[in-house]
């Protein structure tokens, strides 16, 4: 009988198999390794300001709403002589040296806050207050370059007349009916032989440095994550070809790191608001060389085009091969020998800075975009904002407010264990991609668990957020007006409490 063929073994098949299973395990289990926790910041030294003020707010909402039931003919003396003493006391301020704790200063907050609510019932009086208010930040700003700038005096004051006087016009607007708040307000005409170009209606010159706030999340935790929580959540740096005319910008993405864009591309990015800061031009390196912000501007152009430079995470702004988007005006006026943000920006709460940790932050005495508004060195031509978003920035304000008291009690943005692996594959191929020059998933810089704490973040803010915005409209249906600023915050926290807190 003819032998029976030999069986080709299949053991070097299983052996095969079972080496590519264990591999895959293996390398799950890897991927399924917890990230370890940050190690507990060391936040900076200082206190978050904070108003402790809730029996006045009680009273700016009691007088507009005695105001509008009075009617606009009624209110309209009162009014005119708030406006009066107003005037009177900026020309005071004006004729004269005084030191941030000046009882004047005192007296001008009390009369733009008791303007107000009667502007709020009476918006056809919108354009006095807005001039007013830009009046006192000009003032303010020019009395500000004697004050001695690392005082905590001196950042309060410079915080409740800019930051609070655009607060309480804001709240006047909110009332307002659609399409009569202007979106334009000019600021001081500040001189600048630089090349010019147009932005939203403001000649802007190269140099001139812009802070804005985006619509996303975690623009509102930029500009409220701070001791001197503010409107604005990012910077770039105007250049303006002197040959062709040819406007551009110098901003960091999180994203991509630092780019250069057209100023459309620059819009095309959601803009809640654009403010135009320009360097003084009585400064003594300016009055030598009035080109200098050009000359930085240029030169920020030809390093972003020469090589890539990343994001930087950290927010150390002492090294500049990695750049965040302050720094990107800070290193540029650095190279002309002009140190932006004399008052550096401080981040001292416990729970804000162990969630700013959880995202690659190291440096909690850094520069934050909403805090350049108050450099004496820098007067504000001009602001933009989108009044069709005013309600919509003000909630988005609010729910960071309420989310980040969670995080002092000690809420925290965790994150399914599941979602540990395909967050790292993410990485993996980001990584992959960023080396060709492309963007990935996940951006350079953020390592997967930052990813999802910042995914947590953004789903529990919006969650917070749709809550905020039923409860806002069942507030106008009863009371029959926008919810003021304070009552938005006591609307979020009541949102927050009821999807059950953590991760906001």
């Amino acid at each position: 009988m003819p032998e029976n063929p030999r069986r080709p073994s299949r053991a070097p098949w299983r052996r095969v198999l079972l080496v590519t299973g264990l591999a895959a395990l293996a390398a799950l289990l890897f991927l399924l390794v917890p990230a370890p926790e940050p190690a507990p910041p060391h936040t900076a030294a200082g206190t978050p300001f904070a108003w402790h003020q809730d029996e006045r707010w009680k009273a700016l909402e009691a007088s507009f709403l005695r105001a509008r039931a009075d009617g606009c003919e009624s209110v309209a003396p009162r009014i005119e002589a708030t406006l009066r003493d107003g005037r009177r006391l900026l020309a005071a301020a004006a004729s004269r040296q005084l030191e941030p704790k000046s009882a004047v200063f005192d007296e001008l907050e009390r009369a733009t806050f008791e303007l107000g609510p009667m502007v709020g019932a009476c918006p056809g009086r919108i354009p006095n207050y807005i001039d007013l208010v830009t009046t006192m930040r000009s003032v303010v700003k020019t009395q500000s370059r004697r004050w001695d700038m690392g005082q905590l005096a001196t950042r309060d004051r410079l915080y409740r007349m800019l930051y609070a006087g655009r607060a309480a016009v804001e709240e006047a607007m909110l009332q307002a009916p659609r399409g009569t708040v202007p979106a334009l307000v000019r600021g001081d005409d500040e001189p600048s032989v630089t090349p010019f170009a147009e932005i939203l209606g403001v000649r802007v010159h190269s140099g001139d440095v812009l802070v804005s706030r985006g619509g996303a999340p975690t623009s509102a935790l930029i500009a409220r994550g701070n001791d001197y929580p503010g409107n604005f959540s990012h910077v770039a740096l105007v250049h303006v070809d002197g040959r062709t005319g040819a406007a551009s910008v110098v901003e960091a993405h999180i994203e991509r790191g630092v780019a250069v864009a057209t100023l459309s591309e620059y819009l095309a990015d959601v803009k809640l608001w654009v403010m135009v800061l320009r360097l003084r031009a009585d400064l003594p390196r300016m009055a030598a060389d009035p080109t200098l912000p050009h000359q930085a501007a240029t030169a920020a152009v030809r390093e972003a085009r020469g090589h890539h430079i990343p994001y930087d995470f950290s927010m150390d702004f002492s090294d500049h091969g990695r750049l965040f988007c302050s720094e990107v005006a800070s290193a540029a006026f650095e190279r002309i020998g002009i140190t932006l943000w004399m008052s550096l920006s401080r981040i001292s709460s416990p729970g804000l800075a162990s969630w700013l940790s959880g995202f690659g932050v190291t440096h909690f005495e850094t520069q934050e975009p909403s805090d350049l508004e108050y450099d004496p060195q820098l007067a504000v031509v001009a602001e933009w904002r989108d009044p069709t978003t005013l309600l919509a920035d003000h909630v988005d304000n609010a729910v960071v407010d309420a989310m980040l008291e969670g995080a002092e009690r000690g809420d925290t943005l965790d994150y399914a264990w599941t979602l540990l692996a395909p967050a790292r594959l993410a990485k993996l191929y980001s990584s992959a991609l960023n080396s060709f020059g492309f963007v990935g998933p996940v951006p350079q810089g953020l390592s997967a668990a930052g990813a999802l704490r910042t995914r947590r973040f953004v789903r529990t803010h919006a969650q917070v957020r749709d809550r905020v915005l039923r409860l806002v409209r069942e507030f106008e249906r009863n009371r029959g007006y926008v919810p003021p600023y304070w009552e938005l915050v006591k609307l979020a926290r009541r949102a927050h409490s009821q999807i059950g807190g953590g991760g906001g």
